[in-house]
């Protein structure tokens, strides 16, 4: 029988292929295992409503209304590596006052409509900044604020102070609650600003997680 060198060429080629994607089916593999047994690192941050202060502010003729709102409840989950963020925060609406009772009332009936939209809420998607819990800083964070029924795009520049496994958390912003689609209680006598300023500081614990 006469040898074909052609033939032991080809299965020569085959055979080293073979062997080729062998080798290369282990690296990937050993690259897939390596990179599923690195833990991804996430922080929860869970606000504590008796430690949480919002104060609003609002500008009307000789005078500056101000007044407070409860949180409800706040938890933020976030990855430092990449930045991602989930969650939710949420303040009772209904909380809403400033010491003047018909005042109140008219901020929950007309403006705010508590009984249609209790809830105002703030879900964050994004922060940015490399965030060191091993001393203070500013930081960005980006989200979807929610009230009267309708979502805002928001970034909030907050401020942190770590605190062992806790931290303080503060920030301040601006609400054009009449550009956002809600009542302007002026009137022809008093007249009030059609932005509401906001000031919030917080106190959450910080829990690493590993997944």
């Amino acid at each position: 029988m006469r040898h074909n060198p052609s033939i032991s060429r080809r299965f020569s080629r085959r055979a080293i292929g073979t062997i080729q994607l062998f080798l290369l089916s282990i690296v990937l593999t050993g690259f897939i295992h390596a990179a599923a047994d690195q833990p991804t690192h996430k922080v929860t941050l869970t606000f504590n409503p008796k430690k949480t202060s919002i104060q609003w502010s609002l500008g009307a003729v000789l005078h500056t209304a101000e007044g407070t709102f409860q949180l409800k409840s706040g938890v933020i989950h976030f990855d430092p590596a990449t930045g991602a963020a989930d969650g939710l925060i949420e303040v009772d609406a209904k909380s809403g006052q400033g010491g003047e009772p018909a005042r109140d009332r008219k901020m929950q009936k007309d403006v705010l409509e508590s009984d249609h939209y209790p809830d105002i809420s703030f879900r964050p998607t994004h922060v940015e900044g490399n965030v060191d819990f091993s001393h203070d800083q500013v930081i960005t964070v980006a989200g979807i604020f929610r009230i009267h029924g309708e979502d805002h795009p928001l970034q909030l520049k907050v401020n942190i102070h770590p605190e062992q496994n806790a931290l303080t958390a503060t920030t301040h912003f601006s609400v054009p609650y009449v550009q956002w689609g809600m009542k302007d209680p002026s009137t022809f006598v008093f007249r009030v600003g059609k932005s509401v300023d906001i000031a919030l500081e917080a106190t959450a614990t910080v829990e690493p997680l590993q997944n």
